[in-house]
């Protein structure tokens, strides 16, 4: 096992989320002003207003609902006497997938018809959301089928706070920095461990750059709870390359589904803080990002040395090359493995397609170019020659600042 990957170097900036990501930005619902909601002051104007569009667009979508005019009366009562309402299990699940449909940063939206949704809205303690969790990533593996999934947890009412999973995704990498200033594992997330392990965590004796890290689970009455995560719910790919024999002796493997766990689903004017959701990976959020990246496992110098590249000047494009084999190489795992993954060309193209239906639709479909254009050769993905609609939409998947900054350095907890 190389030492040039296993410990990449400490950097000083955050590495960002990988494409299809959900994270904040000026202008997105996602920085706007989205405080927990108070259990005393609830914004009844705003909930009846975030309600009743919701309503008119599930009952404008679902001829099968009726007329939405008997629902917005009995909803808005509820709010006046509670300060929000429940959802029946045919709007949480149309709401959850419409957030999906106008996430503007992810590229996978041909396939919102297809989330299934999980109702967990009963369940708000730390144990069993854990287990939940875990059935998600047993479930949604599917044999290597990944399935697209949410698990929708308690919202957050007026008179009770929701859960939290502090986790970016339920799987991630533990990150351990080192004496010499070099960190073993994935620097993105070595506060985050330093954190976990002052609270109890006991990492294997002898750490490595893939040990999963324990689920923390935030309550209002039990505080942070961590969980490991069973081996049963674990599952990755063990990387190896098509013409490189040499490339699976680095022992480099990455996880087979990508729960997103630490952002706030908003249906309607009701938050669900702790709604963890997956598609599958495109191969460049793996390749190019997390072990491609400077400040992730950096491992593009290692693979181009190991190829014999020319490193002499970046006029060589050496790493470009290196960049392009570590992608194939992920790509050919997954497909070897039977565990659902997609290339940037094919998801750029189907992509334009779910566009297409949306305007056919009549509906606008937000999108990011930032973050749809593949960081692996853009401009020969078609998604790349065209210009999209920015305006936010809800519903609506949300970040708030906190879980952000719970996600990557374990504090501040929820509920202080």
């Amino acid at each position: 096992m190389s030492l040039a990957w296993r410990k990449a170097p400490r950097t000083g900036r955050s590495a960002s989320a990988g494409p299809g990501r959900v994270r904040a930005r000026r202008n997105h619902p996602g920085h706007r002003a989205e405080p927990e909601i108070s259990p005393r002051r609830p914004d009844l104007e705003r909930v009846q207003a975030e309600a009743e569009e919701f309503l008119q667009l599930f009952h404008g979508e679902n001829d099968q609902a009726g007329p939405p005019g008997s629902r917005i009366t009995v909803v808005m009562r509820e709010i006046e006497l509670t300060g929000t309402y429940w959802h029946t299990p045919e709007e949480l699940t149309f709401g959850a997938r419409v957030a999906w449909r106008n996430n503007a940063r992810c590229i996978g939206r041909l396939y919102w018809q297809s989330l299934q949704v999980r109702d967990l809205r009963l369940v708000s303690d730390t144990g069993t959301v854990a287990e939940h969790c875990f059935d998600h990533l047993r479930t949604a593996h599917n044999g290597g089928k990944i399935r697209p999934m949410i698990s929708v947890f308690a919202p957050e009412t007026p008179t009770s706070h929701a859960p939290r999973i502090w986790n970016e995704q339920l799987i991630r990498y533990a990150g351990y920095d080192q004496p010499d200033g070099q960190v073993i594992g994935d620097p993105r997330y070595r506060a985050f461990t330093s954190e976990l392990v002052r609270r109890g965590w006991q990492p294997p004796e002898h750490p490595g750059p893939f040990d999963v890290l324990p689920l923390v689970v935030e309550t209002a009455t039990e505080g942070p709870r961590l969980f490991e995560l069973p081996e049963s719910a674990i599952h990755e790919v063990l990387l190896e390359h098509p013409e490189l024999p040499w490339f699976a002796g680095l022992g480099l493997r990455w996880h087979a589904v990508p729960v997103i766990s630490n952002s706030r689903l908003v249906i309607g004017g009701v938050s669900y803080p702790t709604a963890p959701f997956n598609g599958w990976y495109m191969g460049t959020e793996i390749g190019a990002r997390n072990l491609g990246d400077n400040d992730r496992y950096a491992l593009i110098p290692e693979i181009a040395a190991r190829m014999g590249l020319d490193t002499s000047s970046e006029a060589t494009l050496w790493r470009d090359r290196a960049l392009v084999e570590l992608n194939r190489a992920v790509l050919h795992s997954y497909e070897s493995s039977g565990v659902s993954i997609t290339d940037h060309h094919t998801e750029s193209r189907r992509f334009l397609i779910h566009l297409e239906r949306e305007e056919r639709a009549g509906r606008s479909c937000p999108a990011d170019w930032s973050w749809i254009v593949p960081p692996v050769s853009g401009s020969q993905t078609p998604v790349f020659h065209r210009y999209y609609d920015t305006e936010d939409q809800l519903p609506n998947f949300l970040t708030d600042p906190d879980s952000i900054q719970r996600a990557l350095h374990g504090s501040p907890p929820a509920f202080g």
